[in-house]
């Protein structure tokens, strides 16, 4: 078995970071802001007025080809009318994300984590605890990504894994990536 050390274990990671920012030009659907948002839950706490939303109980979020699930989960509004989405799952389910890519009519992002938050306003998804985020091609994996949270900047096309604070060395790996060659998945485009 070999030992990989924190030192080399963020390189590695560096590497990754750097690889996947390179990912295809595909961004997220630009008609998803447009779309009204549709939510579901066993309670819905509504305030109007400062425009914050609060459920409990198998949410469901969708808001164009955006699609949020969950246990419970906080939205805010903010004054331009972009969300801010923070779902938590529970023992027994996974928070979850979805959406379609512009480009290729069948390309999705899909992430699973204990707890999910995306800013519609910068396009930035962060799944949290036991977290996996792929990337779809006509239901074909291209990407995935696995680790403690992983971050992804749509508009950057940047991911990024980080390990938890109270990481050791012994419980590498951390992070792990399976990624498609991009030659290969830009010719079956």
């Amino acid at each position: 078995m070999r030992i990989i050390h924190w030192q080399q274990a963020r390189i590695l990671l560096g590497f990754l970071v750097l690889g996947l920012s390179i990912a295809s030009p595909a961004h997220a659907e630009k008609a998803d802001q447009d779309k009204p948002v549709i939510l579901e839950a066993e309670k819905v706490s509504v305030n109007d007025v400062k425009q914050i939303y609060d459920l409990n109980g198998q949410v469901l979020l969708i808001k164009g080809s955006i699609i949020v699930t969950g246990e419970d989960g906080h939205i805010t509004v903010d004054p331009q009318g972009y969300e801010f989405v923070d779902v938590i799952g529970n023992p027994n389910e996974v928070a979850s994300f979805r959406q379609r890519r512009e480009g290729p009519a069948d390309e999705f992002m899909q992430g699973r984590g204990a707890q999910v938050t995306y800013d519609a306003k910068t396009e930035f998804l962060t799944i949290t605890g036991d977290a996996s985020l792929k990337r779809l091609l006509n239901m074909q994996m291209l990407d995935q990504l696995k680790g403690w949270k992983i971050e992804y900047d749509d508009v950057k096309q940047y991911y990024r894994v980080i390990p938890p604070k109270d990481a050791k060395p012994e419980d590498l790996p951390l992070a792990r990536a399976i990624l498609s060659p991009r030659r290969k998945a830009t010719l079956e485009k």
